[in-house]
């Protein structure tokens, strides 16, 4: 969702250089974002909605990874616990936030413990704690910005600096990439691709703020830059777990893409950076 043509793919045919079939990547890509769009701004709550499917099918495709190293995930209370963080979140602020984080952590390491303690229990439960971190916890900053008056176009900025980040960084990368930037980890990403992120997001974050809120352009440039930092890091991150789960991607949920959480990889830690500079930049006033 990140990105209409998927973070490994090549411009150019349908067999790019990373085996993705890039016009079904882009396909998929453009109705990700059509359908985001309209849950956004007909409906605040079906954006929830399709929030919580998304994480869900991601937290799913996480459970089915660890497997692979005998981590056995406690599923079930992380998905509920996911829902009430959501929800939590968008109706009463970041205090229940927090809150519905701590009971989801705490819910996952009770059932684990009435599963039976054997010498996996430490392990499956530090899994938990992780998964509601990475997962529920992050999300729940989208909810955040979801829920002020003018939230609609605070996550439509959100995602935007993400789409950009990301195919900024895909043109850049296939046009004049030489130079590696992490090849221990993704031997695809170059520090071209990188500044190519970084003037896409820029300016789309000085056009946004300028167009959707009337503020500064300057205050949007320091948002794209601070998203693509937190994007990469977190595209790094999903890779650098997939290299060491022996995975090429999480899951195939999504054709042209992989996985749903190879698409939410980027945005979940960017979520809590644009929602704090978005706060600090355009304070929310409640009557």
């Amino acid at each position: 969702m990140t990105g209409l043509a998927g973070s490994d793919t090549a411009l150019g045919g349908a067999a790019p250089r990373a085996g993705r079939n890039l016009p079904i990547a882009v396909a998929v890509g453009v109705g990700l974002l059509g359908v985001v769009a309209a849950s956004l701004f007909v409906r605040k709550e079906a954006f929830i909605l399709l929030a919580a499917l998304a994480c869900g099918a991601a937290l799913w495709e996480l459970a089915q990874a660890l497997r692979r190293r005998g981590i056995q995930l406690p599923l079930l209370p992380l998905l509920v616990g996911l829902a009430g963080v959501l929800v939590s979140s968008y109706v009463a602020g970041p205090e229940a936030h927090l809150v519905a984080v701590m009971l989801t952590v705490g819910g996952a390491v009770v059932w684990r413990a009435l599963d039976g303690s054997d010498g996996r229990a430490l392990r499956d439960v530090s899994a938990a704690a992780f998964a509601a971190a990475y997962l529920p916890f992050m999300a729940g900053f989208v909810m955040l910005m979801l829920a002020a008056p003018d939230g609609d176009r605070r996550v439509a900025l959100f995602i935007l600096l993400a789409v950009a980040s990301d195919t900024g960084g895909y043109v850049a990368g296939v046009l004049a990439g030489r130079h590696k930037l992490a090849p221990s980890v993704s031997p695809k990403k170059t520090w071209e691709g990188l500044g190519g992120s970084l003037v896409l997001a820029s300016a789309v974050g000085a056009v946004g703020m300028v167009w959707a809120f009337d503020a500064s352009a300057l205050v949007g440039v320091a948002l794209g830059l601070a998203a693509v930092l937190t994007s990469t890091l977190g595209d790094l991150a999903e890779s650098l777990l997939k290299r060491d789960l022996e995975l090429k991607d999480m899951g195939s949920l999504l054709p042209g893409h992989g996985g749903v959480l190879d698409r939410l990889d980027s945005l979940l830690l960017t979520a809590p950076v644009v929602y704090l500079v978005l706060l600090l930049a355009l304070p929310v006033v409640t009557s």
